[in-house]
């Protein structure tokens, strides 16, 4: 059987889980035997991915022995695979258990003492000799708010370095741009309550089926509440999302901007946009600034569904349809996340989106809005809400803006001009600069970028010439480049606060010690800022007291959630921002009256994040690929996610019941490429881009369109990244994942 089958259907004799399907194959019941045993239950949340699924933790005598879905929480007690498995992390093979520096080329055990004595001095003397520049923080949407809070706080307020990044610049980097430019102001403007009320679910460069389960079984359950509702998916390969779907239109890879604004020629050519709304609510632009509706036209007037369609190897009927489906549903849910933000047109990507929303008035009620799905936990509440990237400063503030910076500055209780005003370096010049000398020394807390970097092997040797610090909780393809490792503490073994996609942060209390000599990160943190000189600028040591300062820097901004006291937090299931007051429920749709309680009040609509009130509907030319494929390079590689596995795999493979499923990773080919090609299941073949090359089994499969093959990421003995394409977005700095031109031989 192939996996998904068996992950739908089967019997997971080796822990006595049966993954019986919750109607529609996409959410799990969790091990019966723990529910039993549990002597009290303590409500936390999913460690995993954006969604933030609530969870309520069953403890006995110390231990954790079982985790179920939170029926309270907006999950209502759906829970994926992978969630069925938290109770599994205390128990995870590889642990680091105690500090490592490296001696004689290997990694030796340590005292604490002596490996932040030596961390501390190697960034001191990093700093008298290559000033602020010279240093730099690699952090996570894994991460705790508190953590990337006082991560930030540190290198940027006490070290004057704007080298903070993070492997959220891998992943939601583009969406982030993408919001800012068109509403003034990052986050989503909708939240999963719309999943409830949508009449067609536009999904592109989103798989959430298998990356965020939950969320698409709610979209399913909708569907059968009200057949009428429609399925459109955007995808090179026929996922099991795609199965789902109405229309399916699979693009060619590289090519959506293409679509997006051909759907915006069939909008205005037949009349189905909401001329009203816009006029009142928006404005336009092109790329030499404000422009009129008439020029708009005239800019979509080139992208014919007869010219898209041959762009993308599809039909132009099915672009018609998608657009009218778009325009006059009563209310459409956009949906997208890596297949849209990991391209080198990936905030165009974004706005086109999102024009697409504005231009048919498809905005600010239940079910309509366009709604980026995030990959990691905290990726938008750890980071990009505590600006923890090279270009930002917190909440919603920029290092090149003067008035951006003197107002941290003064939230910060800093003198004038204390922050540093060029912007650090985004991720891939990170470490491009570790290897010329430009980084000399690196803190890297909770990724693994040794894996998950594009044109892996050229990076990963960049790394050697930095003194590198890793702060994890496990053995990765990251740690065994490094100089200094610590071992962290993982989910319940520490306490802080997530902030998902939705814009709801909810609270992870401390449940657990972790193992061996494993600190939390914020700890770590902490004393690195205690050896540093830094204690009178780090003063809030603990979780509650970091919340608490975070909290109050909120006050004065667009992002205010002081309402959210720690005790509010502990009390419920997450709150949404803004939340100005203790009373306050939180804040589901932003820009809506009565409902975000920043709106001008008789406006009904207001984007206040920009200074004339109006969203910004952007004129963004497509512009092909630069990876096509060619006579040398005649297939498009694409990378993503299987139902089993998170991410690089550094804790789902350590889990059994999970590894034991999930084969070792493959290229996915169509049948009739597999048949041109000679090659079947389980042959092996060597994929070659002009990054890389990589030698892997095949899994012959219909799921890709022919011309396209798949695979994904998680498999450390499988670095797919290797030949994975290192082109960015000029604007948000993101890699291209997703389109990379290989040749592929029998090996």
């Amino acid at each position: 059987m192939e996996r998904r089958d068996f992950l739908k259907t089967g019997f997971w004799s080796s822990i006595g889980l049966y993954l019986a399907s919750r109607q529609v194959g996409c959410a799990f019941e969790t091990e019966p035997d723990g529910l039993a045993r549990a002597q009290s239950w303590h409500k936390s949340v999913c460690r995993f991915c954006g969604t933030g699924c609530g969870v309520v933790v069953g403890m006995r005598d110390g231990k954790i022995v079982a985790v179920r879905g939170d029926e309270l929480a907006h999950n209502k007690g759906m829970m994926c695979v992978k969630g069925t498995m938290l109770a599994e992390l205390p128990k995870l093979e590889g642990r680091l258990l105690y500090p490592m520096i490296r001696k004689d080329g290997r990694l030796q055990r340590a005292t604490w003492d002596e490996a932040m004595t030596l961390v501390a001095d190697k960034f001191r003397e990093t700093l008298d000799r290559l000033g602020p520049s010279g240093i730099a923080f690699y952090g996570s949407g894994q991460l705790y708010t508190q953590e990337s809070y006082t991560a930030n706080k540190l290198f940027k307020a006490g070290l004057k370095s704007n080298n903070v990044d993070g492997n959220p610049r891998l992943c939601m980097a583009s969406a982030a741009f993408g919001y800012v430019q068109s509403f003034g102001k990052d986050e989503p403007p909708g939240c999963y309550e719309d999943l409830d009320h949508a009449a067609c679910f536009f999904i592109i460069g989103a798989n959430p089926y298998e990356a965020h389960p939950v969320l698409f079984e709610r979209m399913r359950l909708r569907q059968k509440a009200d057949p009428s509702v429609k399925m459109i998916v955007v995808d090179p390969r026929r996922t099991r999302t795609a199965e789902y779907a109405d229309l399916h239109l699979p693009v060619l890879p590289g090519t959506d901007l293409m679509l997006l604004n051909s759907m915006a020629h069939v909008i205005l050519r037949d009349n189905l946009a909401d001329l009203e709304f816009l006029n009142v609510h928006c404005t336009i632009q092109d790329a030499a600034g404000p422009t009129t509706l008439d020029k708009m036209r005239a800019f979509y007037r080139e992208y014919t569904p007869e010219r898209a369609a041959r762009e993308m190897g599809i039909s132009a009927n099915l672009i018609e349809t998608a657009a009218y489906l778009f325009a006059t549903s009563p209310a459409t849910m956009s949906l997208w996340t890596m297949g849209i933000n990991q391209r080198v047109q990936g905030v165009f990507l974004n706005n086109t989106i999102i024009t697409l929303h504005l231009m048919t008035g498809q905005i600010g009620r239940p079910g309509a809005t366009p709604f980026s799905l995030t990959g990691q936990g905290n990726a938008c509440g750890g980071v990009r809400d505590t600006g923890s990237l090279s270009h930002a400063l917190p909440l919603g503030h920029q290092v090149a803006n003067p008035e951006h910076r003197h107002t941290v500055e003064r939230l910060w209780g800093l003198p004038p001009d204390t922050l540093n005003p060029e912007p650090g370096l985004h991720t891939v010049d990170l470490f491009k600069a570790m290897k010329d000398g430009r980084i000399g020394a690196a803190l890297i807390m909770c990724t693994n970028p040794g894996q998950t970097l594009p044109n892996l092997d050229v990076y990963r040797r960049r790394a050697e010439g930095c003194f590198l610090v890793v702060a994890d909780a496990v053995e990765t393809r990251t740690t065994e480049l490094a100089d200094v490792v610590l071992p962290a503490a993982l989910w319940l073994e520490k306490e802080g606060v997530y902030g998902q996609a939705e814009r709801r942060y909810q609270l992870l209390q401390k449940l657990i010690d972790p193992p061996g000599e494993a600190r939390s990160d914020l700890d770590i943190l902490v004393d690195l800022a205690k050896r540093l000189g830094q204690d009178s600028l780090i003063t809030a040591h603990d979780p509650e007291a970091v919340w608490d300062e975070w909290r109050q820097m909120s006050v004065s901004t667009k992002y205010n959630f002081s309402g959210m006291t720690y005790d509010r937090l502990k009390r419920e299931r997450g709150l949404q921002w803004p939340c100005p007051t203790v009373d306050h429920p939180g804040t589901r749709r932003r820009y809506v009256e009565g409902d975000d309680p920043l709106v001008t009040p008789g406006s009904k609509i207001d984007f206040y994040g920009k200074p004339d009130h109006k969203a910004v509907i952007f004129l963004r030319p497509y512009e092909p690929s630069p990876e096509r494929p060619s006579e040398t390079y005649p297939f498009l590689l694409t990378t993503g996610r299987v139902i089993q596995q998170w991410h690089t795999g550094t804790i789902t493979n350590r889990i059994p019941a999970l590894r034991d499923v999930t084969p070792p990773a493959s290229l996915e080919i169509n049948p009739e490429d597999a048949h041109r090609l000679g090659v079947t299941s389980g042959d092996a073949v060597t994929v070659a881009s002009r990054f890389g090359t990589i030698t892997l089994t095949v899994a012959v499969s219909p799921v890709p369109r022919t011309g396209v093959v798949f695979a994904s990421f998680y498999d450390a003995d499988v670095l797919i990244n290797r030949v994975v394409a290192d082109y960015l977005d000029p604007i948000s700095k993101q890699p291209d994942y997703k389109t990379t031109a290989v040749h592929i031989r029998k090996a």
